[in-house]
């Protein structure tokens, strides 16, 4: 019935039938909330920048090492050439004449003595080792100098006081003595050593040198009526003379510093003896080679093995009574 009741002649209705009732609006949707978290850049390819500094760092040094290396390896090219000049050097030198000429001590050529010996630290010794060789030497030089000058301070001690001639004439017979025998009983065995890597050699320098520095020592205190102007001497001549007192006193401290420099040179060629690979075992070896090669021994082992053998054949054949 209320299909009649409704006015036929109303306007028509076009609500949207799917529009809410007005008491049922839906409430409007809440505005998405704004991320306040920081941005995170996602992984790339390429490294971060700490990690190429590191890189180039490890490339530094590997440059580094191998610029090393290649200066190392020149090093030791440039010592090799070095060693094969010394040694085309040496035998240019052993081809001339039929051998090496004798060149110390260098004296004139009218001369009635010749020289001894071969001195050539440049052509004999090794390169790693000349250096050492040349402190050598010139610490013998200063060893022979040093004596000389000892001869006239004693001379002057014996000008101011008559009764030091013993002194003066000891200090002589030190310079003279002294002088060749350091030479030939240190010195050379030392060169030789360095120069063929002799064990042998080796410890008769250092037998020598021990012996050498206690004389320095004693040089060096001075004892008087020994021939030395040492400290104990020259603080004596100092009470007689004072100008001869302070020439004694510089003798004293050339003396002192003689003992000094021998004792640091006496360390330095211990060690480079122990980088060299000699040993008592290898001196006793070259000991006994250098005995059975030498001619003179030879010669006499063999009369003596003759002699033996023809007394037991003499002593064989003789008839029993």
């Amino acid at each position: 019935m209320s299909d009649f009741d409704s006015n036929p002649f109303a306007d028509p209705d076009f609500s949207n039938p799917f529009q809410a009732a007005p008491g049922n609006v839906p409430k409007p949707a809440p505005a998405p909330s704004q991320n306040t978290q920081p941005a995170i850049m996602k992984p790339t390819e390429e490294p971060p920048a700490y990690s190429q500094h590191q890189t180039q760092q490890q490339r530094n040094k590997d440059q580094a090492r191998a610029q090393a290396e290649l200066l190392r390896r020149q090093e030791e090219l440039e010592k090799k050439a070095a060693e094969l000049d010394r040694r085309e050097r040496e035998l240019q030198s052993h081809g001339v004449a039929g051998g090496r000429k004798n060149n110390w001590p260098p004296l004139p050529e009218k001369f009635p003595v010749g020289p001894c010996f071969y001195h050539d630290i440049a052509v004999d010794i090794p390169i790693e080792f000349q250096k050492t060789v040349k402190i050598m030497y010139n610490l013998w030089m200063f060893h022979a100098g040093t004596l000389f000058v000892n001869m006239f301070g004693c001379l002057a001690w014996f000008i101011v006081d008559a009764s030091r001639g013993v002194d003066f004439g000891l200090s002589m017979l030190w310079f003279l003595l002294f002088t060749p025998c350091s030479f030939v009983c240190w010195y050379r065995p030392l060169y030789g050593a360095f120069r063929s890597d002799s064990s042998f050699r080796f410890f008769v320098f250092f037998f020598v040198y021990i012996c050498q520095f206690g004389v320095h020592v004693l040089q060096s205190i001075g004892i008087t009526g020994w021939g030395t102007c040492g400290w104990i001497a020259a603080l004596t001549g100092l009470n007689t003379s004072i100008p001869v007192g302070i020439i004694m006193l510089l003798i004293a401290a050339l003396f002192t510093a003689l003992s000094v420099g021998s004792l640091i040179m006496f360390k330095k060629v211990h060690a480079l003896y122990r980088t060299t690979g000699a040993s008592f075992e290898k001196a006793q070896q070259e000991f006994a080679t250098g005995v059975m090669s030498n001619k003179t021994v030879q010669t006499a082992a063999a009369n003596a093995a003759a002699n033996a053998a023809t007394n037991a054949a003499r002593g064989a054949f003789k008839p029993h009574p």
